[in-house]
C-alpha cells in the first residue's frame, strides 16, 4: 500500500497517477477524508483518556490530603470534591467507548480504502492506455537469425507451430488434459516432460549457482493475508482459485498464480537487520491462475494456461529509489544472459502506466520471439511475432508495507519498510514454445539448445 503520509503531503500526486493508471482516483479523496476523520478521532479519544488519567491523579491527591485535614469540616469539604470527581471517570468511560466503536469503525473504512488506491508510477514511465502503447526498449537476435526476415528467410523452411510440432512428436496431450481437468488444461508427455524439467532445472541452477540467489521452497496454498500483502487481493481476486472458505475468513486458503506470493510472505510482519539485506530468494513452484476475462485469447496450446511452473527470483532491499532501481537491472540482466545462452530472440519491453497494474512502480516485460504466431502471409504461413514471456517489477514499499515488513538501520532504532522487486526467470511450458519452434528442423525434429543437454541426458535431437 501507499505510504499516507506521502498522500496527506501531495495528494495531486496520488490523483495524477491513479489517473495515468486509469484507475478511479474518487477513492483517494474517501481516503483522505476518512483519514482525517479518525485521526481526529484518536485525538479525542487520547484527550479523553488523558482527561481520565489527570482526574485520577487529582483523587489520589485528595485522598492524601483527606488524611491530613486539620478538622472535620475541611475533610468533609475535601469529600465532597472527591465525590464529585469520582462520578466524572464513569461518564468518560461512556463516551470513551463510543469513540473506541467509531475509531474501529473508520479504521476498518480507512485500511479498506487504503488498500485500493494504487501506486504512482515512476516520473519516467510513458503515460498510455493500455499493453497498445506499450514502448519498445531493445532487442536482441543471436547469430544467423533476424527477426526482421521471415523463418523461412532464415532458416530455408516454412515454421510449423508448438502445437504442430508437440502433437506430432508426442510431448503432449490436450484432449486427455481437457478430460481431466477441463479447457486450458494439458498433459506433458515424453520428451515433452523432459524439456519442460530441463529449462526449469537449468534456469534454477543459474539463479542459485551462479548468481547467488538462495534456493527456497515455499507454499503454493496461502492464507489470504499473504494474497492482501503481495497487493493480489481485493484487486485480481478473480484471477485466483479458492480452496475453502471464500470469504477470507478462518482456514480461507488460496492457490497462488506466482512464487512470489510465497518467497514475499515469507518474512511477512518481522523487522529485519540492515546488515541482511539484500535479500535474494528464488523458488520454483507450480502456478494457477483462473484467467478470468481471457476468453477467446490464445486458447489454442502452451500459451495461456491454467497451471504452470514457473521459476521466480524476488529481492528485498533497503528503502532506496537508486538501490531499487539498480536491482531491477541485475534482475532482467540475468534473464538476458540466460535467453542469450539459449540463443532466444526476445526484445525488451516498457510497460506505460496503463498497463503496470496498482502495485508497480515500474515493469519491463520481456517478450521472446515465437515463429508460430503473428499474421499470416497470402500462404497462410505465420510470419512470428513477439510475446510475453517474462515480466520485471519495481515495487518500492508498496507490497512490504501491506506485509509490515521492515528493517533496522544499523546503529539506530528506527526502522523503514523494505523495497521489493520479482522477476520472472522462467515460466514452462510458455517458454517451450519458443524453444521448440526456434530449434525446429526442416525433417520436424527439434534440436535441443546445448545450455539444456545437460539435464536431457546428453540428448542432442528430439525426434
Amino acid at each position: 500500500m501507499i505510504d499516507l503520509k506521502q498522500l496527506r503531503d501531495d495528494p495531486d500526486r496520488f490523483r495524477q497517477g491513479a489517473a495515468n493508471k486509469n484507475m478511479d482516483a474518487s477513492k483517494i479523496d474517501e481516503l483522505l477524508e476518512a483519514d482525517t476523520l479518525l485521526r481526529n478521532l484518536m485525538n479525542e479519544q487520547q484527550q479523553v483518556t488523558a482527561e481520565k488519567n489527570q482526574i485520577g491523579k487529582q483523587i489520589g491527591q485528595l485522598a492524601g490530603q483527606i488524611k491530613k485535614a486539620a478538622d472535620d469540616g475541611e475533610k468533609a469539604a475535601l469529600a465532597t470534591q472527591m465525590k464529585d470527581l469520582q462520578a466524572k471517570p464513569n461518564e468518560l468511560k461512556i463516551t470513551e467507548q463510543a469513540l473506541l466503536v467509531e475509531v474501529q469503525k473508520w479504521q476498518s473504512k480507512r485500511d479498506e480504502l487504503w488498500l485500493e488506491v494504487p501506486q504512482p508510477a515512476d516520473g519516467d514511465v510513458p503515460v498510455g492506455r493500455g499493453a497498445e502503447d506499450n514502448v519498445e526498449i531493445s532487442c536482441w537476435n543471436p547469430q544467423n537469425f533476424d527477426t526482421k526476415k521471415t523463418f523461412a528467410q532464415n532458416r530455408g523452411f516454412e515454421p510449423k507451430n508448438h502445437i504442430e510440432l508437440g502433437l506430432a512428436l508426442d510431448m503432449f496431450d490436450f484432449e486427455r488434459g481437457v478430460k481431466t481437468a477441463g479447457s486450458r488444461s494439458y498433459v506433458l508427455r515424453g520428451d515433452g516432460m523432459r524439456l519442460h524439467q530441463a529449462i526449469l532445472r537449468c534456469a534454477f541452477d543459474f539463479m542459485t549457482n551462479d548468481n547467488g540467489f538462495t534456493p527456497m521452497s515455499v507454499p503454493v496454498m496461502v492464507r489470504y493475508e499473504c494474497m492482501e500483502g503481495t497487493g493480489f487481493f481485493p484487486e485480481g481476486r478473480d484471477q485466483a482459485y479458492d480452496i475453502g472458505n471464500p470469504t477470507g475468513e478462518g482456514d480461507s486458503l488460496h492457490l497462488t498464480g506466482t512464487g512470489e506470493v510465497g518467497l514475499m510472505s515469507y518474512y511477512m510482519g518481522e523487522i529485519l537487520d540492515e546488515a541482511q539485506l539484500p535479500i535474494k530468494m528464488t523458488t520454483l513452484s507450480t502456478c494457477f491462475r483462473r484467467e478470468a476475462g481471457a476468453a477467446g485469447k490464445d486458447t489454442k496450446g502452451l500459451f495461456r494456461i491454467h497451471q504452470f511452473d514457473k521459476v521466480e527470483q524476488v529481492v528485498i532491499c533497503k528503502a532506496d529509489e537508486a538501490e531499487s532501481r539498480q536491482w531491477h537491472q541485475n534482475m532482467m540482466g540475468y534473464v538476458q544472459m540466460l535467453l542469450q545462452k539459449l540463443e532466444l530472440p526476445y526484445r525488451l519491453l516498457q510497460c506505460c502506466t496503463g498497463d503496470l497494474g496498482p502495485k508497480n512502480a515500474d515493469m519491463i516485460d520481456i517478450e521472446c520471439w515465437m515463429p508460430g504466431r503473428g499474421e499470416e502471409d497470402a500462404q497462410g504461413n505465420p510470419l512470428g511475432a513477439y510475446a510475453e514471456t517474462h515480466s520485471a517489477s519495481r515495487l518500492y514499499g508498496y507490497q512490504c508495507r501491506r506485509l509490515n515488513l521492515r528493517y533496522r538501520e544499523t546503529g539506530s532504532k528506527k526502522t523503514q519498510v523494505c523495497h521489493a522487486l520479482n522477476n520472472t526467470v522462467a515460466a514452462s511450458p510458455r517458454i517451450l514454445i519458443p524453444i521448440m519452434e526456434m530449434y525446429q528442423n526442416a525433417d520436424g525434429t527439434i534440436t535441443v539448445p546445448p545450455l539444456l543437454r545437460p539435464y536431457m541426458a546428453g540428448r542432442e535431437k528430439i525426434g
